[in-house]
């Protein structure tokens, strides 16, 4: 299941620094992914974790916490990215016409730059936080050259120093139909794509991205989001990656969504978790909270079997300042910090699931799965690619301890990256290998595998299936 539609969504409303902030803030100055079990040798921290496999973990900031004590120690122990929750946006960079302040923003980027923490860029076009004289320009004509301006001026005000930009967010209704935002009405489609034109010409060495929530699933709305990217990629229109904000609701983390991660991937583009956070009913139960520690795994795990999922950013530091429970009454509990910053489960969960980068997979004696087994395999396919979900499910009253699935792939299939097993060879008759900690399957329990792959116009599936030896059932 998807995270229930967003509603119209306006963040927490900014607010400006002040005197004493600013100048306390001036003093302050993939082949077959294989995923290990967590370890007592693991990354301490939440940076470090994501650093040990080449990926950054930001956070969203908002400058008028930076001078509490534990907001500003937490920010620089465990997070290596930034993102300026509400001071980039078009409200506060450019409040009137043709007049831009940068002086809350500049003190984010600044701060950030000191300590070596990344920054990313949000959000240069969007249909919200937007000040009312955009809303008055009637003009089509006009209005695209207002927008132009914006985006050159924030844009090259920031040249160098952000890695990716929000060029545009959230463009697309959950139907996959264009937002009708003032952009979208007065100017039509082409206004994204002048958006990420004008940006590239103002920040050349920035990534560019289209950044949208309810898009973590193979669903109307990351379809329309695909066709767009491929169109731009096929008329030059600069684009270099996609955000997936991932906010989720507990329990509901999408199946299929490394699979839609990887597909954008494979379009040569970076994809970045943006926005993340995973709410449930408040007060907080012990059994969210672990369920939410599954979740949060998961999506790291995700990314981590992800070569181009270059980042996952928590849409904020601590539970206290929260955009969930102000636009979800009833809801909340959403991140990795409670409201007193304590760890939640799913602060180590998010560890575990980037995993030691010093521990190697170990693999379990095999044995036979005594009472049958279960295989379903999904696709999902496009020209001339697809993606596999193949779940693996032990039908006995005894646990299996180590496994290898054997199955044949048609004509002109080729494996290309896999995860949660290795995969050898990678054409023909394919065996599928458990990794370190999968290796055992519990009395009716499943394990979830998958893999991308090429095809030269065949989609077939395997015929069988056999599980150490012995032949599937397949559903």
């Amino acid at each position: 299941m998807t995270s229930a539609p967003h509603p119209p969504r306006r963040r927490r409303a900014f607010t400006a620094l002040t005197a004493t902030v600013l100048t306390a803030l001036t003093a302050t100055g993939l082949a077959a992914v294989v995923a290990t079990a967590p370890s007592s040798t693991a990354a301490t921290t939440l940076g470090s974790a994501a650093s040990s496999k080449g990926k950054t973990f930001g956070t969203a900031v908002s400058g008028n916490r930076l001078s509490e004590s534990q907001y500003a120690t937490t920010l620089d122990t465990e997070f290596t990215g930034v993102t300026a929750e509400n001071e980039m946006k078009w409200d506060a960079t450019e409040p009137s016409r043709n007049s831009f302040n940068y002086a809350a923003g500049d003190a984010i980027v600044n701060r950030a730059q000191t300590r070596g923490q990344k920054v990313r860029g949000h959000t240069l076009v969007w249909h919200s936080q937007l000040p009312g004289w955009v809303s008055g320009v009637s003009s089509g004509t006009d209005l695209l050259q207002a927008m132009r301006n914006h985006v050159s001026n924030v844009a090259g005000h920031y040249q160098g120093k952000i890695v990716y930009w929000d060029v545009v967010n959230e463009a697309f209704e959950e139907n996959g139909s264009r937002r009708q935002s003032v952009f979208q009405q007065r100017i039509g489609n082409s206004y994204i794509e002048e958006a990420f034109r004008a940006a590239r010409a103002a920040d050349p060495g920035a990534k560019l991205c289209y950044n949208d929530y309810n898009t973590d699933a193979v669903n109307a709305k990351s379809d329309a989001v695909y066709n767009m990217v491929r169109d731009f990629q096929a008329r030059g229109v600069p684009i270099d990656c996609v955000g997936f904000q991932t906010h989720l609701i507990v329990g509901q983390v999408p199946s299929n969504f490394q699979a839609n991660l990887q597909r954008f991937a494979s379009l040569g583009l970076d994809v970045n978790i943006t926005e993340l956070d995973i709410r449930m009913p408040t007060p907080a139960s012990s059994g969210n909270l672990q369920t939410q520690a599954s979740d949060y795994r998961k999506v790291v795990q995700a990314c981590v079997a992800v070569s181009r999922c270059t980042s996952i950013t928590v849409w904020g530091i601590t539970d206290r300042y929260s955009w969930v429970p102000d636009t979800f009454p009833g809801q909340g509990a959403a991140l990795l910090f409670d409201d007193n910053y304590a760890k939640k489960p799913a602060y180590n969960a998010v560890i575990e699931g980037f995993g030691s980068p010093t521990d190697p997979p170990t693999t379990p004696t095999p044995t036979p799965p005594v009472g049958g087994c279960r295989v379903t395999y999904a696709m999902n396919t496009w020209n001339n690619g697809f993606t596999t979900n193949i779940t693996i499910t032990n039908g006995g009253s005894s646990a299996i301890n180590g496994w290898s699935l054997v199955f044949t792939l048609p004509s002109g299939q080729t494996i290309t990256s896999g995860w949660n097993a290795s995969y050898s060879p990678s054409s023909g008759q394919v065996t599928a290998r458990n990794v370190g900690f999968n290796g055992t399957i519990n009395a009716n329990g499943s394990v979830g595998v998958g893999f991308q792959a090429t095809h030269t116009g065949n989609t077939g599936r395997p015929s069988s299936f056999t599980l150490n030896g012995t032949a599937c059932t397949v559903a």
